[in-house]
């Protein structure tokens, strides 16, 4: 880390005024250029005590930029992790405020619930033998950065660029679906916005779930039983607007809809 306690401090203050009160800051490292991507999860860790001291509960963790199409649509070259808060859940169907958000897009990903714990350097065999199961989900990304632009110290910062999730469709065993060949379709209003393939996660979404377990390793930490992941995004981001409708379809998983209110 290149910060001070007290500026991760003050950053943090920063990031959670902005979130809290939703309105855009400019990136962190415009004032900080020295701040790395450990002073980022400093920020990152420091919200979550604050967010946890005033009652909300981490549920789970999400990485962020893992496909081709995200890195080079944010401008950078490795993964990015945050975490899941259970005020970020929102029902199937159900409608997703706007006047919360800044300039929000949806995100398809598989997640993965696990059932035993994970640490260390694992593989992705040992990633699907601790799985309970695979779901359907959609996050939806909101940078609180001016224009979406950040560069990585400061997205992470941001928590990953966290905001909402919903899952929907059906849970599946890992072993009884091929997670490199899940097609998936988003639709807004109707119309296709998106097709990819699982494989675009790195190869393999459970990669991404292995990169978060060294991640947590690095720093003294392990997933644990019951934690919820999200893999992170299929395809590109796509932006949306009030009034809209959001389909997301993935082979052999059902799907996942909700509506932007």
């Amino acid at each position: 880390m290149s910060l001070d306690a007290k500026t991760i401090s003050v950053l943090a203050d920063r990031v959670q005024h902005a979130q809290d009160n939703v309105h855009t800051i400019t990136k962190l490292t415009d004032e900080h250029p020295s701040m790395s991507i450990e002073d980022g999860y400093a920020v990152q860790e420091e919200l979550l005590r604050r967010w946890t001291a005033r009652g909300d509960r981490l549920v789970g963790r999400k990485a962020g930029l893992t496909s081709k199409a995200k890195m080079i649509q944010m401008g950078v070259d490795v993964p990015s992790f945050g975490m899941l808060l259970a005020s970020y859940a929102r029902p199937e169907n159900g409608a997703i405020e706007m006047d919360q958000l800044l300039h929000p897009k949806i995100e398809a990903e598989i997640a993965f619930v696990t059932k035993d714990e994970l640490q260390g350097d694992v593989t992705i065999e040992q990633v699907m033998a601790a799985t309970d199961y695979v779901i359907p989900a959609v996050e939806v990304i909101d940078s609180r950065y001016e224009n979406f632009k950040f560069d990585l110290p400061s997205v992470i910062a941001d928590n990953s660029s966290s905001a909402r999730y919903v899952t929907g469709g059906r849970p599946r065993n890992p072993r009884e679906v091929d997670l490199r060949t899940i097609g998936v379709a988003i639709e807004k209003n109707g119309e296709i916005q998106a097709l990819g393939a699982s494989a675009a996660v790195l190869n393999h979404p459970a990669k991404a779930i292995a990169m978060l377990v060294k991640h947590l390793a690095d720093r003294g930490q392990s997933l644990p039983a019951g934690a919820f992941v999200m893999t992170g995004g299929i395809t590109e981001a796509i932006p949306v607007s009030r009034g809209d409708n959001v389909v997301a379809r993935f082979q052999d998983m059902g799907s996942v809809s909700f509506r932007f209110a």
